[in-house]
C-alpha cells in the first residue's frame, strides 16, 4: 500500500460552516491512514483541517510561506516546511499532495486548484461556489470531481488515491 498524501486547500477567510467542513474532512482523512498537506498557517481551512486530522490521531504537513518557523504555523501541524518562497509554495502544495481537496474557495485556492490542473492532479471541490465549479470543470473535466459533503469528497479520494508509486 502506499502512503496517501490529501493536500487540502482552503481560503483562511471562508466563514464557520467552511472551516466546519474542512475539520470533518481532516478528521476523516486522518481516520483513513491519509496523511494530510495543508498550507499550515494558524488560521482558515489550513488550521481547521489539521486540527480535525490531529483530533483523529493523524499526521500534518504544513507548507508554510514565510521564512520564520516560530510565525504563524498552525498548532496542528507536525511537519512545518519552511520555505520562504510566499505564494509560490502553492506549487510544493499541489504537487507534493497526492490528491488535492479544495474546501471553499479564494484567489489562493483558485490558483492552487490551477496548478493541480496544470500538473494533472485529481482535485476534488468541495464547498465551493458554483461559478468556480463549472469554471474548473471546463478546463478540466477528467480531474475534477465534485463532492456534495465530507462523506462523497472521501470516496473520490478513496477510488483516485495511488494505489503504487
Amino acid at each position: 500500500m502506499v502512503h496517501t498524501i490529501v493536500g487540502i486547500m482552503g481560503p483562511d477567510k471562508g466563514g464557520e460552516k467552511v472551516y466546519e467542513i474542512a475539520e470533518a474532512l481532516g478528521k476523516a482523512c486522518a481516520e483513513k491512514g491519509y496523511t494530510v498537506l495543508t498550507g499550515g498557517r494558524s488560521r482558515g481551512v489550513m488550521d481547521a483541517a489539521c486540527k480535525g486530522a490531529k483530533a483523529a490521531g493523524g499526521t500534518t504537513i504544513g507548507i508554510i510561506p514565510g521564512d520564520n518557523p516560530c510565525n504563524d504555523v498552525s498548532p496542528h501541524v507536525d511537519i512545518p516546511i519552511i520555505t520562504g518562497l510566499g505564494s509560490a509554495r502553492d506549487n510544493i502544495n499541489v504537487l507534493t499532495s497526492n490528491i488535492v481537496v479544495a474546501v471553499g474557495m479564494g484567489p489562493g485556492t483558485s490558483a492552487e486548484v490551477s496548478l493541480a490542473l496544470k500538473a494533472g492532479k485529481h482535485t476534488v471541490l468541495l464547498a465551493g461556489p458554483e461559478e468556480a465549479v463549472k469554471f474548473f470543470t471546463s478546463l478540466s473535466p477528467a480531474h475534477v470531481h465534485v463532492a456534495a459533503d465530507v462523506g462523497a469528497a472521501l470516496a473520490h479520494i478513496d477510488s483516485l488515491r495511488p494505489k503504487k508509486l
